[in-house]
């Protein structure tokens, strides 16, 4: 701790001694959260070289051995395949028919060129799609840095692979972590439940799966996403805006106590959500991903499974008191412990008593070797006691050790069909460790209140035409009372795990997700002020539905104007005081304010795949060569067009445009995609509103080599230049319109496209952290919880930390600055940094 305090005061001193130095200034910083960060890992073992772990832990192999998970004579590949390392998987995202395109593309232009490859003599081995997962869209291969440096074709993937990463094309995620979203089975009209989202790759697949073949316009279903922790929710932001969905929204809540949801029925009656589908990735112990998460083996113990064992059984139920009848729900783990998988399955089964039942998957997902649920197992302590049922244990240690661990009868078991559970192993398809059940709803659970109706009008039909002495009004008016009066379970989130003589702990009262309020969601009336002159100057068709639109404050200038779908804005509406909602919607417009534009908001790229059908104004067809020209020049004048682009540019009045790139009206065999870019025209010049890394994306699509690509002016920002000022001779309009908003309306979406992925689990196996399976590790995703968490323990400048820093900080990292990303201030835009000792030296700094 001194030793941090002692190189933070050099910091300072560097900072007013050197005031003219800027760069020393940064450099000095720079040193200091590198050292701080080398002497946390140093002192955790956090981040440490991976080599230096041995993958060998006593108790584990014991464990396991014990209970049986693997055949005997399996054994032994299980413990090696484990001891390995894991391999790349990627999938390639949005949907369908672009990732169809961008699969071609990569087969064509960089898998291709791996054929013959050797090193060492030795032939290159080329990725592989993975057999089970339809289309083709998810791959796995092993590249090492060695091998990189040493074949160009590969270094050429590799940086394809981060790019289009970064651009969120491809997801980097592990194999077995796809699997759940695909035996969902999500239909475009289903309203979707993910009860424990964060990082959001499972959240994105499901996104993928409601759009489906969509390419314009939005579903009716939606897909909500939530998480207990406030600071994942902000980074899971960026996995669902990549996809430019009006149809999600990630909430803040314990998934265990998560809120009914209303809605107005047709009688203007509040009615609670059910969903058709819910998954529940739950927090667990994460012992399958230690081929990727090698700390792991050195923090096992027997306690990391048996204390959460009661946490998964809540969330699970409240899940299926959530889910529909008829409906389907996931349960999955990255365990092997039966005591976090099929015990938690067999509990909720028994306290539903048959309204919920196992799904036979067996023939879905072709290809997938999977080995079938455990019926029994036994509950080992950390002493190495085993307990084969719950009255030999002694009285001290019933604390820890809950009735619903032990494994169902025989009988029991035959009837749960247990076997259905689907356990994937490691060394079936070099994958990691994964557990899924998938439940179905057949019918009321026996604790709802529809089940209770159902009962009493049952009971009132039986006495309807009874005559008998002693069936009086008050013996009927006894058992009405009786039949309502219990706690009706599925209107508000049941408070036990069971059955009271199950010898579990009370469970606890749900807790309240404290942190600054966020910023209303105000949707736009009928006869919004702002409205008609956007309607009028891109003569947006009578159909469009305005009371859709919203933004996010009461007062003041719309920054910013997102478009949600009809059960989207019915969710905000009716429960705005009891849900807490962190992002929702698409942008579709920004405000640009330019003069001598009759419009004050600009098309956002966002959400222009939405809008673009109810459009009829400020459309411009162009050639491939212009889209070139568009993303490859900083502000390119007319004349640098196709005689007929210039023409329709000519005709067409300052402001925004919508650039339209049908490659089917030049060649009817052509199999490009089609492409809608927004821009701006100024007074000689135009320009896209694109980011760079969609730009480099476009670029390949048309055919234009990496070297061009990168070959960028300097000075160009990341995002295409938004920033940039207009090229010379460019009106001071264009400049003007084309500035981003750095003003935030609360939205809590950061404006630069983010790479985010997976936690890199630390203390998480014991503290209860969920641990994920998706392995896009970088540095982007914890500088940025860094920011965020620094946002939330500072109210007063919510509004500004929320959007800016949170901005700031995903763009610094991805241009190198990561280390930076929460200290470091651009003087020429004078922004405060959240940390306020560094704030106060880099004012000093700029008043000298």
């Amino acid at each position: 701790m001194n030793g941090d305090l002692h190189m933070f005061f050099l910091a300072r001193f560097a900072i007013r001694v050197n005031s003219n130095s800027y760069k020393l200034t940064l450099f000095s910083l720079r040193q200091t959260s590198i050292m701080g960060r080398r002497r946390f890992k140093k002192q955790t073992g956090r981040g440490a070289d991976y080599g230096e772990i041995e993958r060998k832990n006593k108790a584990f192999e014991e464990y396991y051995k014990e209970q049986g998970i693997v055949p005997e004579d399996q054994w032994d590949q299980f413990l090696e395949t484990l001891k390995t390392n894991l391999p790349a998987t990627f999938r390639i995202t949005g949907f369908r028919s672009h990732a169809k395109h961008l699969l071609k593309f990569l087969k064509g232009h960089y898998f291709s060129e791996l054929l013959n490859q050797t090193i060492d003599g030795v032939p290159v081995e080329r990725p592989q799609p993975i057999t089970w997962y339809p289309d083709e869209l998810a791959w796995v291969f092993n590249l090492t840095r060695q091998n990189i440096r040493k074949i160009p074709a590969l270094e050429k993937l590799h940086n394809f692979l981060v790019t289009e990463t970064e651009s969120g094309n491809i997801s980097r995620q592990e194999a077995v972590s796809m699997i759940p979203p695909l035996l969902m089975d999500v239909q475009s009209h289903h309203k979707v439940l993910d009860m424990c989202a964060a990082p959001g790759s499972k959240t994105a697949q499901l996104i993928e799966m409601l759009h489906a073949d969509m390419t314009q316009g939005w579903p009716e279903g939606f897909v909500i996403a939530n998480d207990a922790d406030n600071k994942r929710c902000y980074i899971m932001v960026h996995q669902a805006k990549r996809l430019n969905s009006p149809c999600c929204m990630i909430v803040n809540h314990d998934a265990s106590f998560f809120p009914n949801i209303k809605v107005l029925d047709s009688d203007k009656k509040p009615q609670s959500i059910k969903y058709d589908r819910v998954l529940c990735d739950v927090p667990c112990s994460g012992d399958g991903t230690m081929r990727k998460n090698v700390v792991i083996w050195k923090k096992w113990t027997v306690y990391s499974g048996l204390h959460l064992h009661t946490l998964q059984q809540r969330i699970l139920k409240r899940g299926v008191e959530l889910l529909e009848v008829g409906g389907r729900l996931v349960y999955s783990t990255c365990s092997f412990n039966p005591l976090e998988n099929e015990a938690v399955i067999a509990s909720v089964l028994k306290q539903c008593q048959g309204a919920v039942e196992l799904v036979d998957v067996s023939n879905e997902l072709p290809g997938l070797k999977r080995h079938p649920g455990m019926t029994s197992w036994k509950v080992i302590t950390e002493k190495a006691e085993v307990f084969t049922d719950y009255e030999s244990i002694p009285e001290g240690k019933r604390s820890k050790i809950v009735r619903s661990m032990f494994p169902p009868t025989a009988d029991e078991a035959k009837d749960m069909q247990l076997t259905r559970c689907v356990r994937l192993l490691p060394h079936h398809q070099d994958t990691g460790g994964f557990f899924v059940a998938v439940l179905k709803k057949t019918q009321h659970l026996p604790w709802s209140k529809e089940a209770k109706k159902i009962t009493q009008n049952e009971v009132e039909s039986s006495e309807a035409g009874a005559d008998m002495p002693g069936n009086s009004k008050e013996t009927t008016k006894k058992d009405q009372n009786a039949a309502e009066g219990s706690v009706e379970a599925e209107e508000e989130p049941s408070s036990s795990t069971g059955d009271k003589h199950m010898g579990e702990p009370p469970s606890k009262k749900a807790r309240y997700n404290r942190g600054f309020k966020e910023d209303p969601f105000v949707f736009f009336l009928e006869d919004e002020q702002v409205w008609p002159p956007i309607r009028k100057f891109y003569g947006v068709d009578e159909t469009f539905p305005v009371t859709q639109l919203l933004t996010r404050c009461y007062v003041g200038k719309k920054r910013n104007v997102y478009l949600v779908n009809d059960a989207m804005k019915q969710i905000l509406q009716t429960n705005e005081e009891s849900l807490k909602v962190i992002n929702s919607g698409v942008k579709a417009w920004c405000r640009s304010d330019a003069k001598g534009v009759d419009c004050d908001f600009r098309l956002a790229q966002d959400g222009i795949l939405c809008i673009f059908p109810l459009l009829s104004e400020r459309k411009l067809t162009i050639s491939k060569d212009d889209v070139i020209t568009l993303l490859t020049q900083e502000n390119p004048f007319y004349h640098k067009f196709t005689n007929e682009t210039q023409q329709q540019i000519r005709d067409i009045s300052q402001g925004s445009l919508i650039f339209i790139y049908d490659p089917k009206q030049s060649d009817q065999n052509s199999e490009d995609v089609a492409l809608i870019i927004c821009g701006w025209k100024g007074k000689t010049s135009v320009r896209s509103f694109v980011s760079k890394g969609d730009r480099h994306h476009i670029l390949r699509m048309c055919g234009v080599a990496d070297t061009a690509i990168y070959a960028e002016k300097p000075g160009s920002s990341r995002n295409g230049g938004n920033n940039a000022a207009a090229s010379a001779g460019g009106s001071e309009e264009a400049s003007t319109g084309e500035k981003e908003v750095k003003e935030t309306d609360g939205s809590g979406e950061a404006k630069a496209e983010a790479s985010t992925g997976a936690d890199i689990p630390g203390d998480g196996v014991l503290s209860g952290d969920k641990i994920e399976c998706d392995s896009t590790e970088n540095e982007t995703t914890n500088q940025t919880q860094s920011v965020v968490s620094m946002a939330t323990d500072n109210p007063e400048q919510k509004a500004d930390v929320q959007d800016e820093k949170l901005e700031e900080a995903v763009s610094s990292t991805q241009q190198g600055d990561g280390a930076m990303a929460e200290g470091v201030v651009r003087t020429e835009s004078k922004q405060a940094v959240t940390s306020s000792e560094t704030s106060e030296a880099v004012k000093d700094m700029d008043t000298k």
